[in-house]
């Protein structure tokens, strides 16, 4: 069952992440069977933003399965300096590549960049909307540590508002029945409504608070992540947040002995260093699972076949999403594309903004 384009873990079916993580475990387990897989292919890599791991995972993985990888890690460095559109430079790339990654600042870039690609468009994180393969990563880890995705309590903590991490997570595991999330973040950091109905759509559970110690003894799984400095308005902001929450040995003690420590990483100040020496501590492991799930998902999109998209014209009627980090609020000419829920709220189908006008 193939996957034409990785925009939304959500937009996969169960079978299709059952197959993917069959293919991930094989992965692991016999690496070199998969040596020659992707020879002859190339994978592009466009990272509008910097990335140390998901960039240089994607390109391991690509290189393990004997294929190459072109691409950029800095805009600045490309024509978009120039000002290339994002329509033109993903046009481009695929008169040269078999698939793309692309990571961008805009959230629903990826979806935008699917709509004319003539070539397999991977998110590799848009924004603060989403990142699906550092959650087929945190699934895997969870998967190979737990044994099972339902049934599980899970502690998320940090920025649950930008963090595009934990709103692909959430998504993800809300698929899957009879999970608790315990949402720990400052008021400001809370997560987007969306994200909440997705769990309440789903029939799972949440619980919002602001105390990493309240519920941190009946966690499977700890997930937490960064204050990120890069998604606040002003410095002002982000020192208000920073630091508010730090996982320590001191806290590690209150925790059960098989709890399962993940972080998308990087970390700065919100684990300290002496966790990284507790086993509970699998974020440098999920790391490495990150690459073997890439890998698996590289293979069977390019087994996918891949008929060009039906031509797309650009807008100019002016109808923009309300949210000002919406990747139509930069390229002019995208169509606006909405859904309209039954009490009446518009959804922006590149970055789930909802808004009401």
């Amino acid at each position: 069952m193939g996957i034409r384009h990785f925009i939304d873990f959500n937009d996969i079916s169960r079978e299709q992440w059952t197959a993917l993580s069959k293919l991930t475990g094989e992965i692991i387990t016999s690496p070199g069977d998969f040596a020659d897989c992707c020879r002859g292919k190339t994978l592009a890599t466009l990272f509008y933003e910097p990335s140390t791991r998901t960039m240089l995972s994607f390109q391991t993985a690509m290189l393990k399965m004997g294929g190459n990888y072109i691409g950029f890690d800095n805009p600045g460095n490309s024509s978009v300096a120039k000002g290339e559109s994002l329509r033109d430079t993903v046009r481009i790339v695929g008169c040269y590549a078999d698939i793309i990654a692309m990571r961008h600042p805009r959230e629903g870039a990826a979806y935008a960049a699917s709509l004319f690609s003539t070539v397999p468009v991977i998110n590799a994180g848009d924004g603060g909307h989403l990142h699906p393969t550092q959650t087929l990563a945190d699934l895997t880890t969870m998967m190979k540590e737990k044994g099972r995705l339902d049934g599980l309590k899970i502690g998320v903590c940090g920025d649950l508002k930008y963090g595009r991490t934990v709103h692909s997570l959430l998504k993800a595991l809300s698929l899957f029945k009879n999970n608790t999330f315990y949402l720990i973040s400052t008021f400001g950091l809370a997560a987007p409504r969306y994200i909440l109905e997705e769990i309440e759509n789903s029939g799972n559970k949440y619980v919002e608070c602001d105390s990493l110690e309240k519920y941190l003894g009946e966690f499977d799984c700890l997930y937490m992540t960064r204050i990120q400095k890069e998604r606040f308005a002003s410095e002002e902001e982000y020192e208000r947040q920073k630091g508010v929450f730090v996982l320590d040995a001191a806290k590690m003690k209150k925790a059960r002995k098989d709890l399962i420590v993940l972080h998308p990483l990087p970390k700065v100040d919100e684990i300290s260093e002496e966790v990284d020496l507790d086993p509970r501590a699998f974020y440098f492991t999920q790391a490495k699972y990150g690459m073997y799930a890439r890998m698996a998902l590289i293979k069977t999109m390019l087994e996918t076949p891949f008929d060009p998209p039906a031509p797309v014209y650009p807008s100019d009627s002016g109808i923009r999403c309300p949210n000002p980090r919406c990747i139509t609020n930069s390229e002019k000419k995208l169509p606006p594309l909405f859904t309209e829920s039954q009490d009446g709220v518009k959804i922006c189908r590149y970055c789930d903004f909802r808004a009401k006008w």
